[in-house]
């Protein structure tokens, strides 16, 4: 990058308006009146420094990253835009210093158009010979994601620098002409120099960053409509949550996920509800519905903004905005129906509330707009068609599978999260029946008739029997079982390799053959041997046997590396009875590796309250459930500091395992969000020792 080339008109006219901002003024509106700020926290998380920042129209993640690589990313939930700004590589590793919090700015560009976002002081330590600017990147926080996995940028949205005395400007507008982005840097202690920034003669050096954002903004849930009276006390999580969360959607987490993302939606809205105001629930599982194939596919994550304009690009040459969802996943689609479910049939604010829902618009504009009903309809129709070679032939190779030249297709949806799996375990074993369960509930309670037509009404006739042998069928292809002496000896070898201590493992595994539920399985049938922790989805949806109840709280409850237990988490994988080449890519530094994920503790918390709250299990089993909890709420408890983080990771030092942060390290294939919507869901989740108190004073479960 070079700071000499001369803009052209039109990059002149662009940062000439970008350049009338005062310091003075920043944390006002474009008419002068004062912005109301609704929101302000920060997240120290390893070698990120968080700052997010809500205010009316303006909402902004700001994340200051330390270390060898700094960086400044500036992400907005508006479009999913953001600014971002790399330095090269340093020897000697430096420290950000926020000197302000940042404020809140509505601007104008020089065609008068509205800009949104953030001013903020910073401090750069350690910095003795200044940092050199390696690239800004102006668009889409996809674009920004890619750059900082892949160091790529399209060319249509690179922008040259604007160099005037003290400030470096990066300014353009959107692919389309609308308004755009600006991210201006000024060296308010120390020195510009070309494309270097160095201290003052004092070694101060500290900067003044303006970043802003054209796109639309969207409409803010403030906590009092969010979360009702029966939400816990915990500020990070309500902070969290509440910057998450709009009416037109809830974003999956930031700053890499600032958007919709189907999956994580329902699962936050299923774990939420107790503790979610009825337009809370709703405008959740309004966003879903709403962006629903025509064939009644759940969207996994949508291309809006510049995002969808490079996806037009490239497949007609327009510059439409038109979003562009991805249907690639296929846990979210058999995910839907139980948690609508859940919300009109189980809770009673949303009961009485199910025929409005279902009658309402679904928010889509022109031929494609549809009733809430219409739309659920549709997706159990694809549920059941879906179903139907399966529970007419329970042949592994009817089970449900990824989609065609796809490596993930659920939530483990890193390239390895499967393990070269095609039929993933939660999917086949555990969402297909529940989802099939909740067509045969929604259908006897007549709610869905006016969308029905007589072909619906005789393909919601088939579900029960379809459901009976998914239940009975599917989980019996995943399981797997080590003999106990091949399992010791691999528990050892593992432990060996890891560095870890094997004791505590091998006391837990008994005299008998260990058991548990294969991750997937491949094309051919065959298991991928690695003990997970999506017996979760099961507690959650299901109701087991108690004698499956026992298995799968032993295969998760076990410690590492025998089960999945450790001192700083349940994580969410482990390849112990695996290939070595296997064991290879689920790495603590794997995104879906031996590492722990937030959500996943608290599915298996409230699956576990749910299956001990049951009439019909033995004395042995339920205490088993009770001493898992407490074991599951030891471990919950030592990672509070991060539970409202996406995952984090773990080290092994002095025969314990100490939480570390998901990206921290140059090793770890990604970096961990530091506001996660469905690791907010603790919310609406309560340790089993508060829960007498918590009835006696509410007269009910929360």
């Amino acid at each position: 990058m070079r700071f000499s080339v001369s803009p052209t008109g039109s990059d002149v006219t662009a940062i000439l308006g970008a350049l009338i901002l005062s310091v003075g003024s920043l944390a006002h509106a474009a008419d002068g009146g004062a912005l109301r700020q609704q929101l302000s926290f920060d997240v120290q998380e390893g070698r990120n420094l968080n700052s997010f920042v809500r205010a009316e129209s303006v909402a902004a993640h700001l994340l200051l990253r330390s270390g060898a690589e700094p960086r400044i990313v500036v992400a907005f939930p508006a479009g999913n835009s953001g600014v971002g700004l790399w330095f090269e590589h340093v020897e000697r590793p430096v420290t950000w210093k926020l000197l302000d919090r940042p404020q809140p700015v509505v601007e104008k560009d020089a065609k008068g158009r509205l800009l949104y976002g953030i001013a903020a002081k910073a401090e750069i330590m350690g910095a003795a010979a200044g940092l050199t600017i390696k690239q800004a990147v102006l668009s889409s926080v996809r674009v920004l994601r890619d750059y900082q996995a892949l160091g790529t940028v399209p060319p249509q949205v690179t922008v040259k620098p604007f160099a005037l005395r003290t400030t470096v400007t990066w300014a353009r507008n959107r692919l389309d002409g609308a308004a755009g982005y600006r991210l201006s840097l000024e060296v308010t202690h120390g020195m510009l120099q070309g494309e270097r920034i160095k201290p003052d003669s004092d070694g101060r050096l500290e900067v003044t960053l303006i970043a802003l954002s054209g796109e639309t903004p969207l409409t803010p849930l403030p906590e009092d409509k969010l979360l009702d009276a029966r939400a816990r006390p915990d500020p990070p999580a309500r902070n969290t949550l509440t910057f998450l969360s709009y009416r037109e959607k809830f974003l999956a987490g930031s700053w890499r996920f600032n958007t919709y993302f189907g999956r994580d939606t329902l699962m936050s809205m299923d774990l939420l509800m107790p503790a979610l105001t009825p337009l809370a629930v709703e405008s959740g599982l309004d966003s879903v519905l709403a962006r629903l194939s025509p064939q009644g596919e759940v969207a996994h994550e949508e291309d809006i903004g510049e995002f969808a304009i490079l996806d037009h690009l490239r497949a007609d040459a327009s510059r439409s905005d038109e979003p562009v969802y991805n249907y690639n996943m296929i846990d979210g689609t058999f995910m839907l129906a139980p948690v609508v479910c859940a919300w009109l049939l189980d809770d009673g604010r949303g009961h009485s509330r199910a025929e409005g829902f279902l009658a309402r618009d679904d928010g889509r504009s022109g031929v494609s707009k549809r009733t809430a009903g219409a739309d659920l309809m549709s997706n159990l129709r694809f549920v059941i068609q879906s179903a139907r070679a399966f529970g007419e032939d329970p042949k592994v190779q009817n089970l449900v599978g990824l989609k065609d030249q796809l490596a993930a297709g659920e939530w483990r949806d890193s390239g390895d999260g499967l393990g070269g799996g095609h039929f993933p375990y939660d999917v086949n074993a555990v969402l297909v029946p529940a989802a099939l369960d909740a067509a045969v509930r929604l259908n006897a309670s007549r709610l869905l008739d006016p969308y029905s037509s007589d072909a619906d009404r005789a393909l919601l006739g088939r579900a029960a029997a379809l459901r009976d042998v998914w239940r009975a069928k599917a989980p019996y292809y995943f399981e797997v079982s080590e003999p106990n002496e091949a399992a010791r000896r691999a528990v050892r070898s593992y432990a060996m390799a890891l560095g870890v201590s094997a004791d505590a493992a091998l006391r837990s595994v008994g005299k008998d053959a260990l058991r548990f539920h294969a991750l997937a399985l491949r094309s051919d049938g065959s298991p991928v041997p690695v003990v997970n922790s999506d017996e979760g989805f099961a507690f959650l949806f299901s109701h087991p046997s108690p004698e499956e109840i026992d298995e799968a709280v032993s295969s998760v409850m076990r410690p590492f590396p025998a089960g999945l237990l450790t001192d700083a988490g349940v994580v969410v994988a482990n390849p112990v009875f695996a290939p070595r080449d296997m064991q290879q890519r689920f790495t603590n530094r794997a995104y879906h590796g031996t590492v722990i994920w937030s959500w996943q503790q608290a599915m298996l918390a409230v699956g576990l309250e749910r299956q001990l709250r049951r009439r019909d299990l033995p004395a042995p089993v339920a205490k088993e459930i009770e001493d898992a909890q407490q074991q599951l709420w030891r471990v919950i408890a030592a990672g509070k500091s991060m539970a409202n983080s996406e995952l984090w990771t773990w080290r092994y030092e002095a025969g314990k395992y100490r939480i570390a942060p998901f990206g921290g390290s140059n090793a770890d294939a990604d970096e961990s969000n530091a506001a996660q919507l469905w690791s907010t869901v603790y919310l609406a989740i309560w340790p089993p020792q508060e829960l007498p108190a918590v009835r006696e004073k509410r007269g009910a479960l929360p």
